[in-house]
Order: C-alpha cells, then structure tokens, then sequence
C-alpha cells in the first residue's frame, strides 16, 4: 500500500492544481473520539492546520475505522497512514520490548515519576529505538491508572483465581494476569466489549475513560479502582514521511503537537474521573476502592512480574525507572 499523500514541493509550476494540494496527514487510532486519545488528535488536527495555514490536512479516523490493533502498526510502516497514537503495549510485538517497561504492574506509584520518565532521558531513550522500524516517536500521551472489572469483586489478588481475562498483546501484561491466578486472553479492543457480553472472556483492565466510553460497565458487575498499570499511548509518524517534510512545516507540526500533549494530559485526569463518576451514576456497576492495606497485598503479589520481565525489558532500564521513583519518594 502506499500513503495518499500530495507535496507541494514550490518547484515547478507553482500555479498548478498540484502545487496547491495539501501534505495529507492520516492520524488513525483504534478508540472512541470522545476519549482522552480521541479528542488530543482532534487538537492535533486543528493546532496543525493553523500552524501550517492549510498547507496541512490532517484527517482523523478513530474507532478503528481504518485499522484494528493489530494492523495499524504495519499500515504506518508502509506508509498506508501517517501518524498513530498506539498503546506503549504495542511496541513488544514490534521487536522493541524495552516499551513494555510501561506494562510492568505497579512500577509508577504517581504522576509525577511517570512524568520523569516520559518527558526526560529515559523517554528519549526509548523512541530513539523506533527508528530502525522506520518510526519517529513524537510525544507520550496519558490515559491514567488502570482499573479492574469483571462480573465478580475483585478485593484481593485471591479473586482473580480461575477468571478469564483480556489484556493487550504484551508478555508483562500476560505474567500480570498469571500472577494473579487469571487466565489471560489476548483481544483486539473493538472487539472487547461483545466478548465480555457473550462471557467469552469474564473481565479485563482499562483507564475509567475506555470502559466507559466502548460501554464494557454495562457488561461488568464489579469495577475496582486499583492503580495497578498504566496506559500511555505514544504519538508516532512515517519516519520517511516525517523527515521528507520541509523543514518549516516540521517545526510547525512539533509546535502543534507539543500543545497537543498538554492539552491531551490535561484531559486525561478530568476525563478518566468524570468516567468513573459517570459509571457509578448508571448504579449497573459496584464500584470499589482498595485500601492501603489491600492495594500492598496486590503489590506484593505483582512485584515478581518485574523480576520475571528483566530479561525481556531489560535489567538496567526496570532499575532506571524505579530509581526516579526513589528520587521522588526521597524528595
């Protein structure tokens, strides 16, 4: 496949309908436009065309419209899309594992070591590892703290014993559920909700704003608010496509996208909150809340996924993370 994409290269016949025409920009993601993801894209949509005075199109595809999970990442590497914002979890089965340092249970206690990590060296680090695979990385964007649902109280790590549960496609995400005595079954995010529904699968894992907007409180009894994991998502383009671009129409696209960020980590926070609130407004869903007591018994029961995942992520870069932690539980 190749990308529907037309320069305007400003050599030639400048007065032609070809010299008009737009750089078209595809941004497709596989959620819903009203979640956190969904509605940063739509910034980035706006932001990027002012920045560039229509020299931009960026068109949006959300829902998987164009691509499901497993075939967005291959569509941008032959140049079918431009841009993504996939799951950090969707690096490990592209060959770089060191991404699914982001899956590890537990690692990130606040926002603020998260912070350190996406925004500092270690996140430079790890986008640098994409451009063998012919991708840029440009931003980190935030989807908050996981949950846990299922059609059973999830209260202790003794309650997922025997549970079917989806998760991306990720290793760390698969020792997870096993760790906790589930079963983990691997299943592309459009098709969550009506495998739940027909008992396919008994539970899962989301940020508030995922459940909430593909629907899955109306098939889950119990929701626990356990903190558990995280959900990123990284901003990622064409490599060849993005270093083609003239250099002005780069640096208007990074601007555009650095406001994205904040505006789409903003929102983040208020969204995944007002989810919640909004799942317990429908009285469908118990909604529960660990104590300090039990949230350090489901610790206890995930710290050995990091050991078990050294060798797959990478000793010195699961020590890096958790020394920014330190740094911030020192301060």
């Amino acid at each position: 496949m190749s990308a529907v994409l037309i320069f305007a290269t400003g050599s030639g016949d400048t007065g032609s309908a070809q010299a008009q025409q737009p750089i078209v920009i595809k941004f497709s993601h596989v959620v819903s436009a009203d979640t956190p993801k969904g509605k940063g894209a739509e910034r980035f949509k706006e932001l990027a065309e002012q920045a560039t005075r229509g020299r931009v199109r960026v068109e949006v595809y959300p829902n998987s419209t164009l691509y499901k999970d497993k075939e967005e990442l291959e569509a941008l590497q032959l140049g079918a899309v431009q841009m993504l914002a996939p799951s950090l979890a969707k690096f490990g089965p592209l060959g770089v594992k060191e991404f699914e340092v982001f899956d590890l249970p537990y690692i990130f206690p606040s926002k603020e070591v998260l912070y350190r990590v996406t925004e500092g060296p270690i996140g430079r680090e790890l986008f640098k590892k994409l451009e063998p695979k012919g991708i840029t990385g440009l931003a980190y964007w935030d989807n908050g703290f996981k949950l846990m649902s299922a059609n059973r109280p999830l209260h202790s790590p003794a309650d997922f014993r025997g549970l079917k549960m989806r998760i991306q496609s990720s290793k760390v995400l698969d020792a997870q559920m096993r760790a906790l005595g589930a079963s983990p079954q691997v299943l592309v995010f459009s098709e969550v909700y009506q495998a739940l529904q027909a008992g396919v699968v008994d539970g899962t894992e989301n940020p508030p704003s995922n459940l909430y907007t593909q629907k899955m409180h109306e098939v889950q009894k119990h929701v626990t608010v356990s903190d558990h994991g995280y959900l990123g998502y990284a901003v990622i383009v064409n490599k060849k496509f993005w270093d083609g671009l003239p250099s002005d129409i780069r640096r208007a696209l990074e601007g555009a996208m650095k406001e994205a960020t904040r505006y789409a980590n903003a929102i983040a926070v208020q969204e995944n909150e007002a989810a919640l609130a909004a799942v317990q407004k429908t009285g469908k869903t118990t909604i529960y809340r660990l104590s300090e007591q039990q949230k350090a018994e489901w610790r206890q029961a995930l710290l050995p996924v990091q050991q078990q995942m050294e060798n797959r992520i990478g000793r010195d870069l699961i020590a890096a993370v958790n020394r920014e932690a330190a740094a911030v539980a020192a301060k």
